[in-house]
């Protein structure tokens, strides 16, 4: 078994072998403005830097109070970079610049980061939502080393009349970034609080509850061999869930490590938690101590968090994070592996009484 220091630099490795198909997991957030909510589906499986990024914003609370402070007719509308306190607007903190994930076009209805002009890799928390197909111009190399703006989501439902209705309000140029500034209700030449287009987002609410049918085998088809026991315990106090999770060290062993069971990169976490919702919070715990078929005691040692969050009965999202190092934090989406005997009885069943 793998303890203390040597945790930190053997934990698993993510193999991506295999071609079975993986259902999408989708990170969706609502844009709360004046005009009403913009929903936003986030593509975490195409762009996952960029949506990691998107959401740390999102958790820390800094679009709060942020407005929208670029709008372009026909072209964009522009947000996620400054908020209003007292009576000026001031630049958000900012995390690190983020590497560019350029893959999907810049069409109608989508979002993407804002970057600098000529640099690639300098997304840091500003977001546009595209106003009209602007794959021409966004898609391509801008001439000065930039360009391939990074789409990492999409407006859904009835999300771009809202969209729309901000791109339709009147403009002032009120100087510095604010050369086209959309505005509400203006009177006079001074900007104030209620003239602006707030944009607090956050993470939309699920309708999805974890339930005693989600237990069972669950699996990355891209992970091979790598695999998740998931157990919903029902309590008097309410669920909690435990995972048992089967996985590798970060490298292969050298031979002297093989013994008369296999490979020693082979390596077992537990975590166990509780539940709200569509989401589980879970210690990660690393056992020591045992030996095969031995009644020796072992010893746990807490190494990590993890969340399990559900979007269905078939389809879930595995993030996590280790306390020694960042190098293997990280989210994989995962299917299951066994039959779903009851979990969707047990939804329609709730949905019925509703």
């Amino acid at each position: 078994m793998l303890q203390g220091k040597t945790l930190i630099k053997k934990i698993f490795v993510l193999l991506v072998t295999g071609s079975v198909p993986l259902v999408a997991f989708a990170t969706n957030v609502i844009m709360e403005t004046p005009l009403g909510n913009i929903e936003i589906e986030l593509f975490d499986d195409v762009t996952p830097g960029t949506v990691e990024n998107f959401l740390n914003y999102v958790n820390d609370g800094d679009y709060e109070d942020t407005f929208v402070h670029r709008s372009i007719s026909g072209f964009v509308i522009q947000g996620g970079g400054f908020n209003f306190e007292g009576d000026k607007a001031n630049a958000i903190p900012t995390d690190p610049p983020i590497q560019n994930e350029f893959k999907l076009s810049n069409i109608r209805g989508t979002i993407a980061m804002a970057k600098a002009g000529g640099d690639p890799d300098s997304a840091t928390s500003q977001w546009f939502i595209n106003l009209a197909d602007n794959s021409a111009n966004l898609d391509h190399d801008d001439g000065q080393g930039g360009g391939f703006f990074t789409v990492f989501g999409q407006v859904v439902g009835q999300g771009m009349e809202v969209v729309d209705a901000i791109a339709a309000l009147p403009t002032v140029d009120a100087g510095s970034a604010f050369t086209n500034l959309p505005v509400i209700d203006l009177v006079g030449n001074t900007v104030l609080r209620e003239n602006l287009v707030f944009s607090n987002v956050q993470l939309a609410p699920s309708s999805f509850e974890i339930n005693p049918g989600l237990s069972g085998a669950w699996f990355n088809p891209a992970t091979a061999g790598q695999g998740w026991l998931i157990d919903v315990i029902e309590r008097e106090s309410g669920l909690d869930l435990f995972v048992a999770w089967f996985t590798y060290d970060a490298a292969s062993p050298t031979a002297n490590e093989l013994d008369g069971f296999g490979s020693r990169q082979h390596r077992w976490f537990t975590a166990s938690g509780s539940v709200t919702g569509d989401t589980a919070t879970l210690d990660i715990l690393l056992s020591s101590g045992g030996i095969f078929n031995d009644p020796s005691v072992t010893s746990n040692q807490s190494v990590g968090s993890m969340t399990v969050q559900f979007s269905d009965c078939t389809n879930a999202q595995i993030s996590f994070d280790f306390d020694a190092s960042d190098d293997n934090d990280g989210s994989v989406n995962v299917i299951r592996l066994s039959p779903d005997v009851f979990c969707q009885t047990i939804v329609d069943a709730a949905a019925e009484v509703e």
